[in-house]
């Protein structure tokens, strides 16, 4: 299974940078909650997650450290074909996310 690696910089407090993916998580399942479902577990400042849409689920952490907040996902098969695209939706939001005065 190919992985998906993201390293998102950010100029927040560790304990900031972790608030807004905790909101991100939370308005995502407001939002697409029908669709699908995240389960998260928080160790530290890694977060564990598994996203379940439409009948597939893929795991993966999201590293919360002092300059850039990092995702490794492997990505199963199907949704390898659009790494590409999913990388840069990530990049694009994780961006708006974490810019910002903290």
């Amino acid at each position: 299974m190919p992985n998906l690696s993201v390293s998102i910089p950010h100029q927040l407090t560790r304990l900031e940078a972790r608030r807004r993916v905790e909101s991100l998580v939370r308005e995502f399942q407001q939002e697409h909650g029908g669709l699908g479902q995240v389960v998260t577990r928080w160790e530290g400042d890694t977060m564990h997650f598994t996203v379940s849409v439409a009948g597939m689920s893929s795991s993966g952490q999201a590293f919360v450290e002092d300059q850039a907040v990092r995702l490794e996902i492997p990505l199963p098969w199907p949704l390898a074909m659009l790494s590409g695209s999913i990388k840069q939706q990530i990049e694009q939001q994780g961006r708006k996310l974490l810019s910002g005065p903290s």
